[in-house]
């Protein structure tokens, strides 16, 4: 397959009531920051740990819909959520972090139609979120402070 056969491969829609769902492990945190990749190593990330039976093409906003449903203090106005996929680095040991987008509830944005697929995540990836409320104030950039 060349390159442009791959990449209409990836991007074919997901029969979901053909195709078997993945378990997606989310990782949630609400510091400010995501989880430290030593935690990964470790076995010591925290215990808010959700499993999700999901697909490829799962937006964002879908996620967060999910992670709401779990958590009831992530639903005030204004909570800011930060997604990031942790993925084992072949050519070295350990883990890494990729932010792939974030999103504020009731706020349009192009995070909010990305899919798992269009980002690269693999089966086995890790996906981490931040959740920061609405009283806290994120970087200039947008991005989450480093643990």
């Amino acid at each position: 397959m060349d390159k442009e056969e791959i990449k209409k491969e990836l991007e074919k829609p997901i029969h979901r009531e053909k195709t078997c769902p993945l378990l997606l492990r989310v990782f949630t945190a609400n510091n400010g920051c995501h989880h430290c990749m030593d935690e990964f190593s470790h076995g010591n990330v925290s215990s808010s740990k959700l499993q999700i039976y999901t697909w490829m093409d799962a937006t964002l906003k879908e996620l967060m819909s999910l992670v709401k449903e779990v958590y009831p203090e992530a639903r005030k106005k204004g909570t800011h959520f930060n997604f990031a996929i942790v993925f084992t680095d072949i050519k070295r040991p350990g883990y890494r972090v990729k932010e792939i987008g974030n999103i504020t509830p009731g706020k349009k944005g192009t995070n909010n139609a990305m899919t798992l697929q269009s980002q690269k995540f693999q089966i086995g990836d890790y996906l981490d979120i931040d959740i920061t409320p609405p009283n806290r104030a994120l970087s200039p950039s947008g991005h989450m402070r480093p643990c």
